[in-house]
Parts: C-alpha cells; sequence; structure tokens
C-alpha cells in the first residue's frame, strides 16, 4: 500500500462498505418497492420476492455496519448465483455478457464477510 494512503486504510474501507451497501440496497428497492426507478416489468417472481429483499435488506445492515459478516456473505454468494443464472448463460466472460456488476459485488461481499464490518459500524461500537 502506498505509505501517503496507509493511514487511511480502515475509514476507505467503510468507505467502500457505505457506498456499496447503498447502492446494492438501492438495486433491492427497485425490485421490491419499485423505487427509484420502476422494476422491469416480466420480472421472474424469486428475483422479486427472493433476491430484491435480500438485495435490500442485506444492502442495508452492510451501510450500517450490523450483521455485516452475514449480510455481505449472503449477499455475495446471491450476487454469484445472479451471475450464472442471468449472465453466464450468455457468455462466459463478463465483458460479453453484462455480469461485470455482479462480479464486482460478489468479490467485494465475500471480502467484507471475511473482514467484518470495521470502523463507522454498529458492529464496531457494539465492541
Amino acid at each position: 500500500m502506498a505509505a501517503f494512503m496507509s493511514s487511511y486504510s480502515s475509514q476507505t474501507y467503510a468507505l467502500l462498505r457505505i457506498v456499496s451497501g447503498l447502492l446494492f440496497a438501492f438495486h433491492g428497492s427497485q425490485k421490491v418497492l419499485s423505487w427509484p426507478l420502476e422494476a422491469s416489468a416480466g420480472m421472474p417472481w424469486f428475483i422479486t420476492y427472493i433476491a430484491g429483499p435480500i438485495e435490500l435488506i442485506g444492502g442495508l445492515l452492510i451501510l450500517v455496519g450490523l450483521f455485516t459478516t452475514w449480510a455481505a456473505f449472503l449477499s455475495s454468494g446471491l450476487m454469484a448465483v445472479a451471475y450464472w443464472m442471468a449472465h453466464g448463460t450468455k457468455a462466459l466472460f463478463p465483458q460479453e455478457n453484462q455480469g461485470e456488476l455482479a462480479v464486482l459485488y460478489c468479490v467485494v461481499f465475500l471480502r467484507m464477510s471475511a473482514k467484518g464490518s470495521g470502523v463507522w459500524s454498529i458492529d464496531d461500537s457494539r465492541k
């Protein structure tokens, strides 16, 4: 790590957790609440009733840093399944099948499930 950023590693990790949790929650709110954009018509039931709530609730838990390890692990698994169900059947590489976001969420959340919530989180304040 570059020396000038080493003293900020915990804060930048917290920023990654907060921003990715917020964006993931927006994906869920689109499916469950049709907000901020209307969800696609004709979406399969399991995306609306299984993936949507996991994205919304998991994203909010990751955002605030509550039960982050479990929420991130479940969200990572969801994104792995989403990649292979929705994107991986079209082409192998994410650049070909528009699955970059699913892969990125999967790996980021997997890292969070291993590292935990870090600073600026409810989990950290309960220690």
